[in-house]
């Protein structure tokens, strides 16, 4: 079972990351040549009630694989599975395989997130130690936050090569993404996204794959919205495998995360699958939002 480091596992700990990180980018072109012959639905229903994709499948087993054999990776869970498999001892691998995988028909953008705990899953965003995405775009890409430095590769046949290190949101913030059905959309929440909407500074950059969104986010400044809902008020994406690692990537970054009350890192997990509202970005968007929620 997956259990908390120690100061004195410091070392360990940096090199297990790196390792996880390492991996990650070796299996992303393994990843992304798989998907032509796998944009079907698979004969199986995830824990969250939906099919996946026959890609979602595929890259769940590929990461379980490589990721379990780790020698200090102690538990591995992802969007696909019930429960968390336990590989040993050391750092817990939480997985979203295929975010936006819906867009495989269409052909437009996914990616994978991964976050890493030095806790026994699920664990608060607290005890992340790493997180990280893939970006499948027109280039493949690897952002990952290690501590409080945000850092972009391009994954070039499996090698990480670094392009931007110390990343920052830009000042400036131009882009913004909201998703839910309008008609669903709360009146308060509703509220902020016309307010939002009215600045000729923001432009609408919304995708269908969160993690298209996030790194347009992080590109060009801005926020991101999968608000509580009038049908869901945990909204759509679940805590531990999107909300926590994208809110501690975007905030070591210097932004801000929430869940419209508090920051993300702070939630308490009581279940592996369990959703949360997601709203992160520029401190000041996120600090608005907040004030328009609790008004």
């Amino acid at each position: 079972m997956g259990r908390s480091t120690d100061a004195g596992a410091d070392g360990a700990t940096e090199r297990t990351v790196r390792e996880i990180l390492e991996t990650v980018a070796e299996l992303a072109p393994t990843v992304r040549d798989s998907l032509p012959g796998r944009r079907r639905k698979s004969e199986m229903e995830n824990p969250s009630g939906e099919t996946p994709m026959a890609a979602d499948v595929y890259a769940d087993e590929l990461f379980e694989e490589h990721l379990g054999n780790l020698d200090g990776v102690g538990e591995y869970a992802s969007e696909e599975r019930e429960s968390v498999v336990e590989t040993g001892e050391g750092l817990s691998v939480a997985v979203d395989p295929l975010d936006g995988s819906s867009n495989l028909k269409s052909n437009n953008t996914m990616g994978t997130i991964v976050g890493v705990y030095d806790a026994p899953l699920p664990a608060r965003g607290e005890n992340l130690v790493a997180a990280a995405y893939v970006l499948y775009g027109p280039i493949t890409t690897l952002v990952a936050a290690v501590g409080d430095e945000v850092t972009e590769y391009v994954v070039d046949d499996g090698e990480l090569g670094a392009v931007r290190e110390n990343i920052t949101l830009p000042d400036d913030p131009t882009v913004y993404g909201f998703g839910g059905r309008v008609p669903d959309w709360p009146d308060a929440f509703e509220s902020y996204a016309r307010d939002v909407e009215s600045d000729d500074s923001l432009k609408l950059r919304y995708g269908g794959a969160m993690i298209g969104d996030i790194n347009q986010v992080l590109t060009y400044g801005g926020v991101f919205a999968y608000p509580a809902l009038n049908s869901a008020p945990n909204g759509k994406l679940r805590l531990q495998f999107e909300g926590t690692p994208i809110g501690y990537i975007i905030e070591s970054a210097g932004g801000a995360s929430t869940n419209g009350t508090r920051s993300l890192m702070t939630v308490e997990p009581t279940d592996l699958h369990q959703r949360v509202p997601v709203y992160v970005g520029n401190q000041s968007l996120v600090e608005r939002l907040e004030s328009a929620l609790s008004s």
